[in-house]
């Protein structure tokens, strides 16, 4: 398991809760605090309706937050957007930016992602940068390809290794039940780590590389132990709290 850097354990909570579910956020609140979640950094990222209301769940505890996504203007007229700065000011520290959902339904691009996560960083947020290839990107052998020009046209200039945090989230394995091999995210895993070295000469070392799709507490000691796997980016299994927190259990588990 990796220990270089402080793991992340972020559930990523989609267009799913409404208020009478933030007390599964007050749950894991207590629990972190309890030392369920071991060494681990969590983060969950609500819907931005729930986001001020959990802000003041969380204040105090271990536990930070972040958007799901975020506009590339700090504000204008942009009717339904959310910038970076409404994000920060309502309680976040963090923003996913890239998901292959946004990428996929709203054709976000890798220069609007890398825009955005300009954004996020002006307003003093982290962001969580998703790259990941499709199944037929994958049958075709060209995941490496894929992932690795995501990543080069997604990150902003001047952005500091301790500042971001990639997800590898291999679009075919989300939400299906599917997940690659071991060896496959280790491969994946490390071409990251290899391409941020030429992209962040010296700070490679310093970005986490999350794996996200289809995590769950079956599955997450075995993908957790894999080589260059920071932490995990958790989709469905992050609305329970106990299910989101047998995932983070597994950082425990290594501390004991």
């Amino acid at each position: 398991m990796p220990n270089r850097l402080r793991p992340l354990v972020a559930g990523n909570w989609k267009m799913n809760g409404l208020r009478r579910g933030l007390v599964e956020i007050a749950g894991l609140c207590a629990a972190v605090a309890d030392g369920a979640a071991g060494a681990a950094e969590i983060v969950i990222c609500p819907p931005a309706t729930l986001l001020m209301k959990a802000a003041e769940i969380c204040a105090g505890s271990l536990v930070r937050l972040g958007g799901q996504d975020c506009h590339v203007a700090p504000r204008g007229a942009f009717t339904g957007d959310v910038s970076a700065e409404m994000l920060r000011d309502a309680g976040a520290a963090y923003v996913i930016l890239g998901h292959s959902e946004r990428r996929t339904a709203h054709g976000e691009t890798d220069e609007r992602v890398r825009l955005k996560a300009a954004a996020a960083l002006t307003a003093g947020l982290s962001p969580i940068v998703c790259v990941g290839e499709s199944h037929a990107e994958r049958r075709a052998g060209r995941t490496l390809a894929v992932v690795l020009a995501q990543l080069a046209g997604s990150l902003p200039d001047g952005v500091a290794g301790e500042d971001l945090i990639i997800a590898y989230e291999p679009v075919w394995a989300i939400g299906t039940g599917l997940t690659p091999t071991p060896g496959d995210i280790a491969e994946v895993h490390g071409a990251l780590r290899h391409g941020l070295e030429g992209l962040l000469p010296g700070h490679a070392a310093e970005v986490r590389i999350l794996y996200g799709g289809s995590v769950k507490p079956g599955n997450a000691a075995e993908l957790m132990k894999v080589a260059d796997v920071d932490g995990a980016l958790v989709g469905g299994a992050s609305l329970v709290c106990a299910d989101f927190l047998a995932i983070a259990s597994v950082y425990r588990e290594a501390a004991l």
